[in-house]
């Protein structure tokens, strides 16, 4: 039987093929797609901080952060508390692209836990917060 390390690994390759599927018509990548996300929900991070909550190096992520302000989804002001920082907020445009693979994505996630009974997707979740809680 494999091992659990090696069946989570697995099902995060199939989910971000499947995710970048679904948002390379949109110009952007998976992991470009999950850093827009952590801003939806935390508008306003600096860009290290976008990069741990991302799961990138703080150096992909500054390419990163280039690439989305050139494509008009992310904007970058000064902190107003510390002027040498700055913060990503995401633009009209970000949010827009997010609202328009919000239902794809939720297709995805349906489809993962298809075979799954409600109790069993609700367990599956904790689950996965439970094992991500004790690593980090």
């Amino acid at each position: 039987m494999p091992s659990l390390l090696y069946l989570v690994k697995q099902l995060e390759l199939a989910v971000r093929a499947r995710l970048d599927e679904l948002v390379r018509g949109h110009g952007i990548t998976a992991l470009q797609y999950t850093a827009l996300t952590v801003l939806e929900r935390h508008d306003g991070l600096s860009a290290a901080q976008l990069a741990r909550d991302s799961f990138v190096t703080a150096q992909s992520m500054a390419d990163m952060v280039r690439t989305l302000e050139s494509h008009g989804l992310l904007r970058r002001e000064r902190n107003p508390a510390n002027r040498r920082e700055l913060l990503l907020h995401l633009t009209e445009d970000g949010r827009g692209l997010l609202a328009s693979v919000a239902a794809p994505v939720h297709d995805l996630e349906t489809r993962m836990i298809a075979k799954l009974t409600e109790a069993e997707s609700a367990a599956f979740r904790d689950t996965l917060i439970t094992a991500w809680q004790a690593l980090t």
